[in-house]
């Protein structure tokens, strides 16, 4: 990774994060009252307009680069970890990188799998289960149950 890039990566996410506190939404909201209420003192001239239309509009316009970065890289950490989990599970390897087919291809593949899902549910409700989630390999001929996931130990939070 470039220098550049990396940096940016860095900035990105900090500013994503920063942000998307609500003490930021808070100081924000802050600022618009405050110019709403500087309206008399300037008249409420086109001057006193323009400085809130071309600040959201310059910062919108910035953020909307840094929140898809983020974003980007968000998507795809998730389709490694995805794809990982079936490659190493029972799961139908066709799957790993579908995100990279056509809308048309991938159109098919959800449909199919609509069609699939609906089949289950109308199987298990025929089996008295109507509560209970069908068993995600019910298509494949077994009728084997998902294993209880094992809840992971919780994270210490760390000073930034």
């Amino acid at each position: 990774m470039s220098g550049y890039t990396a940096f940016f990566t860095k900035f990105s996410t900090a500013v994503s994060k920063w942000t998307g506190r609500p003490v930021v939404f808070a100081v924000c909201c802050g600022l618009v009252i405050l110019w709403a209420l500087s309206g008399p003192l300037f008249g409420f001239s086109d001057t006193w307009q323009l400085v809130i239309n071309t600040s959201t509009t310059i910062i919108t316009f910035l953020m909307v680069f840094l929140i898809q970065n983020t974003q980007n890289r968000d998507s795809n950490a998730l389709h490694a970890k995805l794809d990982e989990l079936i490659r190493v599970s029972d799961g139908e390897n066709g799957f790993i990188g579908i995100e990279n087919l056509s809308d048309e291809e991938l159109e098919a593949i959800l449909a199919e799998c609509d069609k699939n899902a609906t089949e289950l549910r109308m199987e298990a409700k025929k089996r008295g289960r109507s509560g209970e989630l069908p068993s995600l390999h019910a298509s494949k001929g077994s009728a084997k149950r998902a294993k209880p996931v094992a809840k992971a130990p919780a994270r210490k939070k760390t000073a930034a």
